[in-house]
């Protein structure tokens, strides 16, 4: 198996970079990244996920099972280690990822594309309850930022926070601009309208060939 074969996904990086740190089992891998705020950006929130990722990469050889641990009276616990294949894709993510930007399909732009399904004032409420939202994840991840800042944590561990903060910011203004001119009128339509525009794409064009 290639490496261009193996499946990447973040949670799969975030445990082969576990894993480049030291041997361990699962459920440290997760404590540790819902620690270090990693989970910001890592969904890990369901364990299953992580088990789920785990075992796939260890079919695909990129880590090891080195034994099993046992915590007081925990059950005991499967360690994995880093194989060297492991290492070398997960650097290879690493190149990718920071240098080219990937198509991505989330939620948000496939409801703007679609924003005529709803009435120019209902899509400006649901924008402007969108905008509230944003304002309140920014002063969270703000106020997270100070506290690490203060303790103090290097920046270079809060970069992805200072990403979120820019990202959630860029959106909370383009998102804002939208509201207001759905306010002023300037961005509307009606229904006669969308049916003339409707009509009038579906007609062929005069400059297409017979």
């Amino acid at each position: 198996m290639t490496m261009k074969t193996i499946k990447r996904s973040p949670i799969a990086l975030a445990i082969l970079a576990m894993l480049y740190e030291a041997p361990m089992h699962p459920y440290r891998m997760q404590q540790l990244i819902k620690e270090r705020g990693k989970d910001e950006v890592i969904n890990v929130a369901q364990r299953a996920s992580l088990y789920q990722t785990v075992n796939r990469l260890e079919r695909e050889g990129l880590i090891a099972s080195q034994g099993t641990s046992r915590e007081e009276n925990r059950p005991e616990r499967t360690v994995y280690e880093l194989s060297p294949a492991g290492r070398a894709i997960m650097l290879q993510w690493m190149r990718e990822i920071l240098s080219t930007p990937s198509q991505e399909f989330p939620d948000f732009p496939a409801a703007i594309s679609f924003l005529p399904l709803l009435t120019p004032d209902d899509a400006r409420l649901q924008l402007e309850q969108r905008a509230v939202a944003l304002q309140a994840e920014i002063d969270r991840i703000e106020q997270n930022l100070r506290h690490a800042i203060a303790m103090p944590v290097p920046r270079l561990f809060l970069l992805e926070m200072e990403y979120l903060s820019a990202t959630y910011g860029t959106q909370l203004a383009w998102v804002r601009a939208i509201t207001a001119d759905l306010q002023s009128g300037k961005l509307t339509w009606s229904e006669a309208w969308l049916r003339q525009i409707a009509m009038e794409l579906s007609q062929p064009s005069e400059h297409t060939s017979s």
